[in-house]
């Protein structure tokens, strides 16, 4: 009975029906409808993350110099107030009289570092050696990043640890040389960076910078492929927003440094700008694809960018109260990895060279230009914190918080009563009780609950790495713990901007 007349009628008019398998079906079309809401869910992450850096960078140029004269002014008026306390300054002000005389000492050591001699060290070296160079300044950004916060972090809390504890550090001074030497190499490492996408600027066949661009699309294959949970997502996302608030700080840099050799003409402005689109353009198709494949491939919804962004979120709400252990501009740089000070000495020397004030016209100019950005600064941060508050509540986190710190217990000691928590502000406890370097002191004479939230009760920005475990108040069992990791903790920067368990 078989013949090829009926296999070919049998082939023509065979059927099948699609809602047999409706639930397989279903599923790839909400990849579909997922992988076209990437796009929208990351750009406000992005969007609300680029302006979280931005007020962080801000408070260097604004705010800061501000705070260090107030604590100045504290300090030499101290004798006419009578100590009340122990401590002659707070923990904020040394913190912040630290932070601006690092500030200034590699403002001036930047002046030993000769820009034109570098353009043009640059300038001579073939195409090939200037790809491998940037890559290679790009992966020394990210591991020098990875480990300056923590340099700066053992400098703040070396300087404001209560002295009745046992000395368990090396002294003030060699931390703080050891941060001025990081900021300054820091700072080295991101000029080079903008003299070589000035030399891929400046170049007449624009061959470097579409090598340098199409580098971003290699940064595709390297990351798609690989497993990704939501907290490892959680850091890229982390990672691309410092990334991308960098390099619009850098060609910031580029802009300046090319506007003052064609003497501030405008219309050389506007041969620049299609470079800047081209750059920017790259970068943003490159976060969306590299973003909308890893969320296909690892079954992760669009939705858990709002989760992100709320989490961000938390972070400056909580940084907001009474009671912080730390200041957001260190949280941001803890949670993204981008620490705004190199950056702040780099474009302070690149002004300063570029643009010379003379004259009384030019210090008004100064002065006003100064109290735009202290302007800039406040509303930023009063828009972020309203956005924050809104994010936070859409997301019911609100009750977080205010949620007391769990106090000792009568017959407990206090040590091993803090190995039983983690704050969402980096506060965390070794193995043996004992505060990390980033945690605050609290006064002693305040007996009132603290206002910090504890991060052990959330459930709403969790992902399973592996089986839930007890955790007991015993400090010893704390290392057999569950590797479950919550949003608000992760405050490490990695190398890759991922994790991969």
């Amino acid at each position: 009975d078989l013949s090829l007349l009926r296999f070919i009628s049998a082939e023509l008019t065979r059927g099948y029906f699609l809602e047999h398998n409706e639930a397989k079906y279903t599923e790839r079309r909400e990849r579909v409808y997922t992988c076209m809401r990437i796009p929208k869910e990351l750009e406000k992450l992005m969007f609300f993350g680029i302006f979280l850096c931005l007020d962080a960078f801000l408070y260097v140029f604004t705010l800061l110099p501000l705070r260090v004269f107030l604590a100045m002014f504290r300090f030499i008026t101290l004798p006419c107030y009578g100590l009340r306390d122990r401590r002659l300054l707070q923990p904020a002000q040394v913190c912040d009289i630290l932070k601006g005389v690092i500030l200034v000492i590699c403002y001036f050591m930047m002046h030993y570092v000769d820009y034109s001699m570098m353009y043009h060290l640059i300038r001579g070296q073939s195409v090939i050696k200037l790809y491998i160079i940037y890559n290679m300044l790009e992966v020394a950004d990210r591991l020098i990043s990875s480990f300056g916060q923590d340099i700066l972090d053992a400098l703040y809390w070396t300087a404001t640890e209560p002295k009745e504890r046992k000395r368990a550090h090396i002294g003030v001074i060699p931390h703080f040389f050891m941060a001025v030497l990081y900021v300054f190499l820091h700072a080295i490492l991101i000029m080079v960076q903008a003299t070589t996408l000035n030399v891929a600027f400046n170049s007449h066949n624009k061959s470097l910078l579409t090598i340098m661009m199409s580098n971003n699309f290699v940064e595709i294959k390297g990351s798609v492929f690989k497993k990704f949970e939501k907290n490892n997502l959680f850091q890229m996302s982390n990672s691309d927003i410092k990334e991308r608030f960098t390099n619009y700080v850098l060609l910031l840099i580029v802009c300046l440094r090319n506007m003052e050799q064609f003497s501030w003409n405008p219309d050389h402005l506007w041969v620049l700008f299609p470079d800047v689109c081209m750059v920017v353009a790259s970068e943003i198709a490159v976060d969306i694809v590299k973003h909308a494949f890893i969320t296909k491939f690892n079954d992760i919804t669009a939705d858990v960018y709002s989760e992100y962004r709320a989490s961000l979120a938390f972070d400056l709400v909580s940084s907001r109260q009474k009671n912080a252990y730390t200041d957001y501009s260190d949280s941001v740089s803890r949670r993204m990895g981008f620490i705004p000070l190199p950056l702040a000495v780099l474009l302070i020397r690149v002004v300063t060279s570029s643009i010379k004030v003379q004259g009384v016209l030019a210090y008004v100019c100064v002065v006003l230009f100064y109290c735009g950005l202290i302007s800039l600064k406040v509303l930023n941060s009063i828009v972020l914190l309203g956005k924050s508050c809104q994010y936070v509540k859409e997301a019911k986190m609100e009750d977080k918080l205010f949620n007391p710190v769990l106090t000792a217990t009568p017959g407990k000691p206090a040590g091993k009563q803090q190995g039983t928590f983690k704050s969402t502000q980096g506060i965390s406890t070794d193995e043996n009780g004992s505060t990390s370097v980033t945690s605050q002191p609290v006064h002693q004479k305040e007996n009132m609950p603290s206002l910090l939230v504890t991060s052990n009760s959330d459930q709403f920005l969790t992902t399973p790495d592996g089986e839930e475990k007890d955790i007991s108040q015993d400090s010893s069992e704390l290392k057999h713990r569950s590797a479950k990791k919550d949003l608000l903790e992760i405050d490490r920067f990695t190398i890759c901007g991922n994790r991969i368990d």
